[in-house]
């Protein structure tokens, strides 16, 4: 049995790292944004709908490996793969890295890089950190993960060890598209629900929060479609209306974000999508993703002058 390395802290690493070693796997958890920090083991709890779910977690940092030998889960935010990818170049060897972030394109330094065995998970999850070690977390469906750069038999092999009854995956061949649909789902609710402070139930709840959200996906699928990804209109309505009913109450990432000072990931959403656009014009997707970056950045101004 190969190690499980999770790279990234967040409520995402926490949960899957429970449900993994509840599961028997040899799971360590690396913190990617520092080093130089004493290995340590915390006390990591789950809520889940079934009941708390708890379990000791080894903690480390990159400085304390000098390769990383069995399968890699990228779990940080994607604004950091650039200086990431550049750490790991010379200490992956041949392991598979496992990308389980939002946004287009966030394996983009790893291929400039030249790593191989690249894989790309769309997770199909709510979360949301409480207190200290604790934080609450929900499966929506089994999260597919796809090849960018790689074998199916390796992408077989991958499911096989991390997936678990308590964190779902399966294996999809048309990763690409199911991108698509993820992001521009995280173009609706990583912009009005920290624009209008309120959880992702705001849609189902709301016809005008549904109406913006409908201009929206309309905007991303002209951009969609002009790079060969077709998805319908009432298909991504309705999954945005069963997702917003379905994490009622929760707060999205990007709000977690902005209300804990943290960077956000609006530039691999709104403005990728923007990026990727040729003619299409999106006034709305562009427009809500820039009043996202300056809602984020008055609040760390503001953070740092209290």
């Amino acid at each position: 049995m190969k190690d499980i390395y999770i790279i990234g802290n967040g409520v995402i690493a926490k949960a899957l790292a429970v449900a993994l070693t509840l599961n028997g796997k040899k799971v360590t958890i690396i913190r990617g944004s520092v080093d130089q920090q004493p290995v340590s083991t915390e006390s990591i709890e789950v809520e889940t709908e079934n009941g708390v779910l708890q379990a000791e977690l080894k903690i480390s940092t990159l400085n304390h490996h000098d390769s990383l030998d069995g399968i890699i889960l990228l779990a940080t935010k994607s604004f950091g793969n650039e200086a990431l990818a550049e750490k790991l170049r010379f200490k992956t060897n041949e392991s598979p890295i496992v990308f389980l972030q939002n946004g287009l394109d966030v394996e983009k330094p790893f291929l400039e890089y030249g790593f191989e065995n690249l894989y790309r998970c769309v997770l199909f999850t709510t979360s949301q950190s409480l207190t200290g070690n604790r934080v609450r977390f929900k499966p929506v469906a089994a999260s597919p993960v796809g090849t960018i750069s790689g074998s199916s038999s390796m992408l077989e092999y991958i499911i096989e060890e991390i997936n678990t009854s308590i964190f779902g995956f399966r294996a999809e061949e048309d990763i690409r598209t199911v991108i698509w649909k993820k992001v521009i789902s995280n173009c609706v609710f990583n912009s009005i629900c920290p624009l209008l402070e309120i959880d992702n139930g705001v849609f189902y709840r709301d016809s005008s929060a549904m109406a913006l959200a409908t201009e929206v996906v309309k905007e991303c699928l002209v951009v969609a479609k002009g790079i060969g990804v077709n998805l319908g209109l009432d298909e991504m309505l309705e999954n945005i209306l069963l997702l917003s009913k379905m994490s009622d109450g929760q707060l999205i990432s990007t709000y977690q974000d902005i209300l804990n000072n943290r960077e956000t990931e609006i530039e691999t959403l709104n403005f990728a999508v923007a990026a990727a656009s040729k003619n299409a014009s999106l006034p709305s997707t562009l427009l809500l993703g820039k009043l996202v970056k300056m809602k984020a950045d008055l609040h760390f101004e503001a953070a740092k002058e209290s």
